[in-house]
């Protein structure tokens, strides 16, 4: 039987790797949920806020842009720099693999990688500290300030019209880590206006400080990416309806399920998401859950994909259901968050670091210091 291309794989030709990365797959995990994956979702990020820059005349061809990055807003700057004729310097995270900093240099940036923290407000913090050293010795440098800088929401209406087209017809609530805050933002406020109803669950690990959970420590949230030792000023409280707080290992059951189910190889954002998703789903059957796959699980080999014999079975875990922040416990807390704008009746900020069962805990040699 000769093979027939069917009409959808009939792709566009693009002029620059950056369209076609941004361009995702959407992947039918169950009745009501759907993935949307990415090779890295960051492109949006980084094309809104460079095109803007450009537009408005703040950066021209040839200048340098600087930010810190945990790996994959680096790699999706880095593209877009290439694009657009900029130079770029990358103050990285300790989590920032060889792979994607041979990567960058090879697109031309530079980059300055931290030591390793076992700390993520340290590894935070100091990043910040020497992007402003590098601003105040080259004050010609244009600080992307992906954390701060509301440009990196622009790209993501366009991802909105792809997904208000293809899931129409069905209620619809979006699942994805917070991280930075740029990506919810962007997708949720477009897909409101045509639909108020949407609704969006934030993923968090326990130790972020975005929604109050910084009295707690999670030895190896430093890897996950998906929340935030400083305050971020792209996270906007008021548009989630609700939350998850989910520890490194019951993130790394989910995204271990995901590939063992799915096949999908993602990372641990997108395990931690499609974990909550599931709960989520399984409560409100009549609509439509998606989850965010912001990049592939390439940085997470060491830490997830080699240790996939000690995934915890998602099958039997569930979160517990707290009104208010004082209640949250290890290992999975949830709560309605209602779009408020602040944190509320947030307990005192007292470190707690309850010891993990053995079926939790890392190999001593896996544990951060």
């Amino acid at each position: 039987m000769p093979f027939t291309v069917p009409p959808e794989a009939v792709t566009t030709v693009h002029s620059h790797v950056t369209d076609a990365l941004r361009t995702p797959r959407l992947i039918r995990l169950s009745d009501n949920t759907m993935l949307v994956r990415f090779e890295t979702l960051k492109i949006y990020a980084a094309l809104g806020a460079v095109r803007a820059l450009l537009a408005d005349g703040t950066v021209r061809p040839g200048d340098t842009v600087v930010d810190s990055s945990s790996g994959i807003y680096a790699l999706a700057l880095a593209m877009v720099c290439h694009r657009y004729d900029l130079r770029c310097h990358i103050v990285a995270s300790t989590t920032v693999t060889p792979t994607i900093r041979s990567q960058l240099e090879i697109l031309g940036a530079t980059v300055d990688q931290m030591p390793a923290e076992s700390d993520l407000r340290l590894d935070q913090d100091r990043r910040v500290a020497r992007v402003r050293q590098l601003l105040r010795a080259h004050p010609e440098m244009h600080w992307m300030r992906q954390y701060h800088d509301p440009n990196h929401c622009l790209g993501y209406a366009e991802l909105a019209d792809l997904v208000r087209i293809a899931l129409a017809g069905r209620p619809l609530t979006v699942v994805a880590s917070v991280g930075t805050g740029a990506s919810s933002a962007g997708l949720i406020q477009p897909l409101r206006q045509h639909d108020p109803s949407t609704k969006l669950v934030g993923v968090q690990p326990f130790g972020s400080v975005s929604f109050g959970s910084e009295r707690f420590q999670d030895p190896e949230a430093i890897i996950a990416g998906i929340g935030s030792a400083i305050p971020f000023d792209n996270v906007r409280p008021d548009l989630y309806d609700r939350l998850h707080w989910l520890t490194f290992h019951y993130a790394m059951a989910g995204t271990v399920d995901l590939m063992r189910t799915h096949a999908v190889f993602a990372g641990l954002s997108t395990g931690a998401a499609f974990l909550a998703a599931a709960w989520e789903a399984q409560r409100h059957p009549e609509r439509e859950h998606l989850v965010i796959g912001a990049d592939t699980g390439h940085r997470y080999v060491d830490r997830v994909f080699a240790r996939h014999v000690e995934a915890l079975d998602p099958a039997p875990l569930k979160p517990t259901e707290i009104d208010v922040l004082a209640d949250l416990a290890f290992p999975w807390s949830t709560m309605d968050w209602d779009r408020r704008a602040h944190p509320d009746h947030a307990p005192p900020t007292r470190p707690v670091s309850r010891p993990y069962p053995e079926m939790y805990r890392a190999p001593d040699h896996e544990q951060g210091g």
